[in-house]
């Protein structure tokens, strides 16, 4: 069911429509049984009225004024066996056996109701006949003029329907419309002061679903704010204390690398944590501004150049302006993400092709690599949490936690952006490619 003002215009209709034609129909017979019984009347007094002409006898009269053979009544007069009278249209054999009552008979092509009656004082036999046809078509035109106003009454009912139903469904609309105009973040209680009895309970739930998730974002926030506090901190201070372990051992201590690997990862799966949490669309979506992703990508590669140059890398940006609406600080994470994991599996030596291209429709950021890339049934799992391809035993010996291309996935959605993997167009390596729209993206639209 698509729209509950539509089945309800529907079914009403549909309803209405049944039962005036049943109605009608019921109407229709019994509008027929008391014609016939009107025209058989008017046979009878039609009969009497012969009865009382042919009281008097006289020569055999010619058929009346103004009747044709045409004519819907026909009429015999009987005396002694022998033919008195007839109407035109009449035939010169009796029309109907000398029974009195009504009877059913043929002539002239067409079929007749009949009724005979034997006159008390001569002892004649009246006849009157009158053609079936047009008493069913009297019939049905009076019914018919009865029936055509409900007919063409039936769209105009319709449209009524449709308007009240319309009308008694504003609260409704109004609901949905306060809901659909809600950004992410605002969880106030709807207003349930002159509502209709029957969204009452509806908006009850809605309010105590927004409490609970209100509850739920607190928790969060909080849950956060401790982490970034009680993580940081003792990091640093390993950091530190590993500093000052390294000076009073020897030089080139393996322990030492491996220490420092292991707390520089835990380091990272910190930040990235707190990143992916400050991504949500409650905590940035009021902040998209008009920015040059073009720009913003050179930037980012500037910052991150000695890394590339350390291990002889080179990395190419091509492109030109490419204006958009966007987060810049998502956006710079995204871009942060995807070259961090072009650097660290793209080998020493090998090359880096960042790619800005602004369209009519979109805005395309591709990033590819000469790196091993990744097997095409991993495209889709690489972008779960936590998953790493070949598990923490990855083949480049590179560190990670598997939340970077979560992350870029997240903030690609939250702008509306679709992601897709590829090969590069290198000899190895991955390509990613994301197609930002140029319209402002929805503010209010929630992905994570």
């Amino acid at each position: 069911m698509k729209s509950i003002r539509t089945f309800l215009v529907i079914v009403l209709l549909a309803t209405m429509t049944l039962i005036i034609f049943t109605a009608a129909l019921r109407g229709y017979r019994g509008s027929m049984q008391q014609t016939e019984r009107l025209f058989d009347r008017q046979l009878q007094d039609l009969a009497d009225l012969l009865d009382e002409f042919s009281g008097t006898p006289t020569e055999p009269a010619n058929m009346p004024e103004n009747e044709t053979p045409e004519s819907s009544i026909a009429f015999q007069i009987w005396g002694n066996g022998s033919l008195l009278h007839r109407s035109v249209n009449a035939p010169e054999t009796p029309i109907v056996e000398f029974e009195t009552g009504y009877h059913e008979t043929n002539f002239n092509g067409h079929r007749w109701r009949s009724l005979a009656k034997q006159t008390s004082q001569t002892g004649r036999w009246v006849i009157v006949a009158e053609r079936t046809d047009i008493r069913s078509r009297l019939a049905e035109e009076v019914i018919l003029e009865a029936v055509t106003p409900i007919i063409f009454g039936l769209p105009v009912a319709g449209l009524l329907i449709w308007l009240i139903v319309g009308y008694g469904m504003r609260p409704l609309n109004r609901l949905a419309r306060e809901l659909g105009t809600r950004t992410s973040d605002d969880l106030t209680p709807l207003p349930a002061d002159q509502t209709p009895a029957e969204l009452t309970q509806v908006i009850l739930s809605i309010n105590d679903f927004l409490a609970r998730l209100a509850a739920s974002f607190g928790r969060e926030q909080r849950f956060a704010a401790d982490a970034a506090h009680e993580l940081r901190t003792p990091i640093s201070v390993l950091k530190v204390h590993l500093h000052n372990l390294a000076h009073e051992l020897p030089p080139g201590n393996p322990n030492i690398a491996r220490l420092k690997d292991g707390i520089d990862r835990m380091g990272h799966l910190v930040e990235q944590i707190l990143a992916l949490h400050s991504t949500a669309p409650d905590q940035f979506m009021a902040n998209f501004r008009p920015l040059d992703l073009h720009a913003l990508a050179r930037e980012v590669i500037s910052r991150r150049y000695p890394d590339f140059s350390a291990r002889d890398q080179q990395i190419e940006l091509v492109g030109g302006e490419s204006r958009m609406i966007g987060d810049r600080f998502a956006l710079e994470t995204l871009l942060q993400n995807l070259l961090s994991n072009a650097g660290k599996y793209t080998p020493r030596g090998g090359r880096i092709l960042v790619r800005v291209q602004s369209g009519t429709r979109s805005i395309v950021l591709t990033i590819e690599d000469s790196g091993p890339g990744i097997a095409p049934e991993e495209y889709e799992r690489v972008f779960e949490r936590f998953h790493r391809v070949g598990g923490d035993r990855h083949a480049s010996s590179q560190s990670g936690c598997g939340l970077g291309l979560a992350i870029v996935q997240h903030i690609a959605e939250l702008h509306d952006a679709s992601i897709s993997l590829g090969p590069s167009s290198f000899d190895s390596g991955l390509s990613v490619r994301i197609d930002f729209p140029v319209s402002e993206p929805r503010s209010g639209t929630d992905h994570g």
